[in-house]
């Protein structure tokens, strides 16, 4: 069995993890176990004599401390869930060598092309080794790259004894993609201060911010009547709901937004004459911006229903997650070793905020607080998904140099 970070990540890929959305069991698809049985295989193999599944589906392990004084006990965890925005089946990764710039072609789609102009880091990416999918299915970068690199780092440590480090934990989540991805890890049993999750994109990059996240749902009840007497007393569900869809403010959504910019985006829309539901995600880096967000659709809402007299509806707001910064300006030695590690990796270090969550938002306000490193993948969630080897490779030294600050600085 190879070793190197590349050699397992073409590993983890070709097993088929996606979650799903419409189960509630946990973990969403029973097959995301499959990679973490493998997982836990590999960690045994090293010489984590703890690493276990639990039945969650989550991978525990622990890198002992090797040296005599206390030292923060670190977590460094992944996801092993693909998302199920675009399948994760029958993945074949394809390693283009050597790359030497232009556009991608890939093989098994060749509709599918990764564009140097719309993924300008491909430029910095020359000589470089590059990974992709054929083009019809995901790569699965996201976030088997943060898993591949966690565990290549956990043997380098294991086979290197004389670096110095503390204990260091190890947890691989499921569910991640569906917003479930922490629901039930036992932070008493994995028994870290502080975590990062590796599951960011561009190498060198460190995030300490997340959007705060709600969803919305909306269910509508109509007036259903036979269509051949229906004047002056059918009230189209459908309709209705498709009143609120038109009356959304087109420069507050995902395609007309950027950097610190917010949104509210539909999900999804179900339905009949009678009754039709619509889900949405609310997102702002401020919770005062999420709250307005909230107000600005309920009033979306009234506003169209005054027209359908008879009928009535239901707005529901969930949380998810918020933005973890609060927490994690509370404790700036988490992002300063991160920091410290880039550049100790050869990287020139860039914070930054992240249009989305990780398990670390939900992690930090759970007590273990969590920045997001770079796994160095690009285009998640997509056909055209992509990582480079000297990426991953950048990322495993990072992990190690981590290990090795928060010693020195205990």
């Amino acid at each position: 069995m190879t070793d190197t970070v590349t050699d397992r990540f073409l590993r983890y890929v070709v097993i088929d993890t996606q979650s799903d959305p419409t189960s509630s069991a946990q973990p969403s698809t029973e097959k995301q176990k499959n990679l973490g049985r493998v997982l836990v295989d590999e960690l045994l193999a090293i010489g984590l004599a703890d690493a276990h599944l639990d039945e969650h589906g989550y991978v525990y392990a622990t890198i002992p401390s090797n040296v005599d004084k206390p030292v923060p006990v670190i977590c460094f965890c992944s996801h092993m869930d693909t998302a199920p925005d675009f399948t994760g089946t029958n993945v074949k990764p394809q390693v283009l060598k050597n790359y030497d710039g232009g556009d991608i072609r890939l093989p098994g789609d060749p509709q599918q092309v990764i564009l140097v102009g719309e993924h300008p880091t491909l430029r910095d990416q020359v000589g470089n080794d590059i990974i992709t999918s054929d083009g019809t299915t995901l790569l699965g970068a996201d976030d088997k790259a943060g898993l591949a690199e966690i565990v290549a780092a956990a043997q380098y440590l294991v086979d290197n004894p004389d670096i110095r480090h503390g204990t260091i934990k190890l947890l691989f989540t499921t569910d991640e993609e569906i917003g479930r991805g922490v629901d039930k890890v036992d932070l008493k049993k994995l028994g870290a201060q502080f975590a990062y999750t590796v599951d960011g994109e561009t190498a060198g990059h460190i995030e300490d911010e997340t959007f705060s996240a709600d969803s919305v749902e909306i269910v509508i009840q109509g007036v259903a009547i036979h269509p051949g007497f229906a004047k002056g007393k059918m009230e189209n569900a459908i309709k209705i709901a498709g009143a609120i869809i038109d009356r959304l403010p087109k420069d507050i959504a995902p395609e007309t937004t950027e950097g610190r910019e917010g949104f509210i985006h539909p999900t999804g829309v179900s339905g009949s004459m009678e009754k039709a539901a619509l889900g949405f995600i609310i997102r702002d880096f401020d919770e005062a911006g999420l709250a307005v967000k909230e107000k600005m659709l309920e009033q979306i809402v009234k506003d169209v229903m005054t027209a359908y007299p008879g009928s009535s509806h239901t707005f529901t707001v969930r949380h998810q997650y918020r933005n973890m910064k609060a927490i994690l300006d509370r404790h700036p030695q988490i992002v300063e070793n991160a920091i410290q590690a880039i550049r100790r990796a050869g990287m020139t270090p860039v914070r930054g905020s992240i249009r989305g969550g990780t398990d670390g938002s939900r992690l930090s306000f759970m007590g273990l607080p969590c920045a997001n490193i770079f796994a160095g993948g690009h285009a998640f969630h997509s056909p055209l998904e992509w990582v480079s080897r000297q990426d991953m490779e950048r990322a495993v030294k990072t992990l190690v140099e981590l290990a090795k600050i928060w010693a020195e600085r205990a």
